[in-house]
């Protein structure tokens, strides 16, 4: 009897040292739920822990992104679980796309509300921390996250957008304040940082981008800002500008490129997440 519970104790040590395996989330076979699906990437030995939420650019998925392996790696090296949730065609036939608060109100399901049913099911699936969790997007999965920080601050500990900002039109005012830091490229003419319009003849719409230091400055205010920034850094192609703030952090990335992440994204982002505690 005695032998048989060491043996129990020993198997229940063990599997307590076991890393967590996952049945999904592989590029091949996506985690699914009721309102769509994400794929997910884990560290070697992962036993739960911080994650970065990464939103696919216009037409994209969450299969490319988790099978870009260099990428991938850049966060799970650095112990980050990577998920990567998929967009939904903006009308049938039509690309994978976010439903941006831009006007348009064909969108075939609310991100905001899948966004938090992707979260809650990978912090039940994979063990991952909800408190420690950074959303990052590209181009329009960008502005989806410039829309998530305002409508839904608490969804995250903080918000890391790329090449893509607000919609017109603008909010006035957001739920709450927010840890802010956008990289944009100077030159990038896909979603310049002055905005422009965007017509479709196809469907008769027009929307537009609106202007990045626009969105900028409703974050100084939401977030309670000086309105100089308070340091200034310039090194190797990039300009930096970080406020104080009253609550929450905003920081602005221009990198002399165009539409596209500068070198170096995932060690600025995530120096940045971690800075937030210090």
């Amino acid at each position: 009897m005695v032998f048989h519970r060491l043996v129990l104790i020993l198997a229940l040590l063990l599997s307590a040292d076991q890393a967590l395996a996952l049945d999904c989330g592989s590029a091949s076979q996506p985690c699914k739920i009721a309102a769509g699906e994400y794929h997910i990437a884990i560290p070697a030995g992962w036993q739960g822990g911080p994650a970065v939420m990464h939103l696919h650019g216009y037409g994209s998925s969450g299969a490319k992104i988790i099978g870009k392996e260099g990428f991938v790696k850049q966060f799970t090296t650095r112990g980050y679980a990577l998920i990567a949730p998929t967009g939904l065609p903006w009308h049938e036939g039509k690309p994978n796309d976010w439903a941006v608060r831009d006007g348009w109100l064909t969108y075939p399901r609310r991100d905001v509300i899948f966004l938090h049913e992707v979260l809650a099911d990978a912090v039940e699936r994979a063990g991952v921390d909800p408190g420690r969790v950074v959303l990052t997007g590209f181009s329009r999965g960008g502005s989806m996250v410039w829309d998530m920080a305002c409508l839904a601050p608490d969804f995250a500990r903080a918000y890391a957008p790329a090449a893509g900002g607000f919609w017109l039109p603008m909010p006035k005012k957001c739920a709450g304040p927010s840890h802010l830091l956008h990289v944009h490229g100077f030159a990038d003419p896909m979603v310049p940082m002055e905005g422009r319009a965007w017509h479709n003849d196809e469907f008769d719409i027009t929307v537009s981008q609106a202007d990045i230091w626009e969105g900028l400055q409703l974050w100084r205010r939401e977030n309670g800002c000086l309105s100089n920034a308070a340091e200034h850094e310039i090194s190797e192609g990039l300009w930096r500008k970080r406020w104080n703030c009253e609550n929450g952090s905003l920081e602005l990335v221009l990198h002399k490129g165009r539409h596209g992440l500068p070198h170096g994204w995932t060690t600025i982002v995530l120096d940045w997440f971690e800075g937030l505690d210090r």
